[in-house]
C-alpha cells in the first residue's frame, strides 16, 4: 500500500520517516503501559516539542516552522501509522484541536505569554466546549462567561474533554450573550481557583488518552484572557473544526492503513483448510476492495486539506471527509479484525486495540448524522 500521494512534496517523505522513527523508538515499546495508567507521560510529549513536531503550522519567530494544511495533514496521517490511538489523540488534541484557537486568535501579547511554551511541549493544551447536553451542537453549551470588573466569572461543566485531567492551558467556550450562537474563548490555567477536574473517565478505547469532566465553580480570570472578539467565539470554533476534522479523517485512513497491513500479513501466515487464509477467494476479494476504499479516502483528505492551502471555504467538503472516513475505518477494522478469528477478540493484540479505538471516530468531532446533515444545507 502505496504512502505517496499526487499532493506530496519532498520534505514530506522526511517528516514520515522523522515520525516513524519517534513512534518506533518512543511510543510503540511503551505505550501498553501508558494505557494501564490512563495517560501519555509528559516526558514523551515534551520530546515531541523538542523534535520541532509541536508546531507545524505555527510562526517561527514562536518557534514554529510556518508549513502549511498539506504538511500538517502529512503528520496526522504518519502519526496515526502508531497503532495506540490515545497516544495519537493526545497529540492531536494539542497540535490540532486546542493550540490553534492561539495561533489564530491570540494577539502578540497572549502568543509571546503561552505559545513558544506550547510549541516546546512545555505547556499541553486542551480544548473545552462540549458539555453533558451539547456536544455536537456547539450553540447548545450552557456554561455562561459575565463580566466582572476587570476580568471575567466562568460557571459550567465540560464533558468528554481530551487532555482534561493533565494538560495545563484549556481554551473554554462560554456563553457570553443572550443570543444562541453569542459565545466567546478563554483561557485558563490549570491552577485557577474554582477551576477543578470533576472526575477522570473510563472508556471503551483510547487508553493512553486522558479524559475529564471540567468543573467552572466562579472561575475568575483576566480580561486578557479573552481570545478574539468578545461573543464571537461560535465563529471560531466552527473555522477550528476544519483542522480538527481533517486530522481525525487522517487518524482514521491511517487506522485502515495498519489494519490492513497487519491483516495481509496475517492471512498470508494463518493456515486454515489446508493452506494460508489468503488462498480463500472472499478474503482476498473483501481486502482488496478495503484497500481501494481506503485509498480513495486518502486522495479525497489529501485534496480537502491542499484545498484549505488555496484558501477556499471547504465546510462541506471536510464534513464530507470527517462522516465517510469514519464509518470506513469501523467497516474496514471490524472486517480485518474478523479475520483474525479468535486472536481478534484478544486484549493486548494490535488489531483489537485498533477496533475498540476506532468506534469513536464516528462519533467524536462530529457524529456522522451531524456531518451528512451539514452536507445536505449547502447544496
Amino acid at each position: 500500500m502505496s504512502n505517496t500521494s499526487i499532493y506530496d512534496h519532498p520534505d514530506h517523505e522526511l517528516l514520515r520517516d522523522q515520525i516513524a522513527r519517534f513512534i518506533e523508538r518512543e511510543v510503540e515499546p511503551h505505550a501498553a503501559v501508558w494505557e494501564e495508567q490512563g495517560f501519555v507521560p509528559r516526558e514523551v510529549l515534551r520530546r515531541m516539542g523538542q523534535a520541532g513536531l509541536f508546531g507545524l503550522m505555527y510562526e517561527a519567530q514562536y518557534g514554529g516552522a510556518a508549513a502549511d494544511a498539506m504538511t500538517n495533514l502529512v503528520f496526522a496521517e504518519a502519526l496515526s501509522q502508531s497503532t495506540f490511538a490515545g497516544f495519537i489523540i493526545t497529540v492531536l488534541v494539542h497540535t490540532d484541536m486546542a493550540s490553534p484557537h492561539l495561533h489564530h486568535a491570540g494577539t502578540p501579547a497572549q502568543k509571546d505569554k503561552y505559545l513558544r511554551r506550547v510549541i516546546a511541549g512545555e505547556l499541553i493544551t486542551a480544548v473545552g466546549i462540549t458539555e453533558p447536553g451539547a456536544g455536537s451542537d456547539v450553540a447548545g453549551i450552557r456554561t455562561k462567561a459575565r463580566r466582572d470588573g476587570d476580568g471575567w466569572v466562568i460557571n459550567g461543566t465540560k464533558m468528554f474533554i481530551t487532555n482534561g485531567v493533565h494538560a495545563d492551558l484549556y481554551f473554554v467556550a462560554a456563553k457570553t450573550g443572550p443570543g444562541k450562537r453569542d459565545m466567546s474563548i478563554f483561557m485558563v490555567e490549570k491552577g485557577t481557583p474554582g477551576f477543578t477536574v470533576g472526575r477522570a473517565l473510563k472508556k471503551t478505547g483510547w487508553l493512553s488518552s486522558d479524559t475529564a469532566e471540567l468543573v467552572f465553580d466562579n472561575v475568575r480570570i483576566p480580561a486578557g484572557n479573552l481570545l478574539g472578539e468578545e461573543g464571537k467565539g461560535f465563529y471560531s470554533v466552527m473555522k477550528n473544526f476544519q483542522t480538527e476534522r481533517i486530522a481525525l479523517g487522517a487518524m482514521a485512513v491511517g487506522h485502515c492503513q495498519r489494519a490492513l497491513q497487519l491483516t495481509l500479513a496475517y492471512v498470508h501466515q494463518r493456515q486454515a483448510f489446508g493452506g494460508p487464509l489468503w488462498d480463500q477467494q472472499t478474503i482476498r476479494q473483501r481486502l482488496s476492495m478495503l484497500d481501494a476504499k481506503t485509498r480513495a479516502a486518502r486522495q479525497f483528505m489529501y485534496h480537502c486539506a491542499w484545498r484549505v492551502t488555496q484558501g477556499h471555504d471547504i465546510v462541506q467538503e471536510v464534513s464530507m471527509l470527517k462522516a465517510l472516513t469514519g464509518e470506513l475505518v469501523n467497516e474496514v477494522v471490524q472486517t480485518c479484525q474478523q479475520f483474525h478469528g479468535g486472536m481478534g477478540f484478544i486484549r493486548e493484540t494490535a488489531i483489537e486495540r485498533l477496533w475498540r479505538d476506532a468506534r469513536v471516530l464516528a462519533i467524536g468531532g462530529g457524529a456522522t448524522e451531524v456531518m451528512l446533515e451539514e452536507v445536505a444545507k449547502r447544496y
